[in-house]
């Protein structure tokens, strides 16, 4: 799961067992002069991003389901016609 506000982003790695979702990993992130200026899906995509590298070590060789909760993001995954 990933967010951000206005001058950091914020991901955490977790897993879901017998329904209950437990903790595994926190990191954030200050973004920098020229990350802040971004707007406000590109924040949100820059939490995903920061997310996979930063984890990487945890996510190989498994299934990754990342959770969005922006609008923006969810409406551009389930487009069918969606450019790259």
């Amino acid at each position: 799961m990933g967010d951000s506000s206005d001058y950091a982003v914020e991901v955490v790695l977790g897993q879901r067992k017998n329904k209950v979702f437990h903790v595994i990993h926190y990191a954030s992130k200050v973004l920098n002069e020229a990350q802040i200026n971004y707007a406000t899906t590109e924040k949100e995509l820059l939490a995903v991003v920061y997310a996979l590298e930063k984890l990487r070590s945890y996510l190989i060789g498994s299934i990754v389901v990342v959770f969005a909760n922006h609008a923006a993001i969810n409406y551009l995954l389930v487009k069918a016609d969606s450019k790259p």
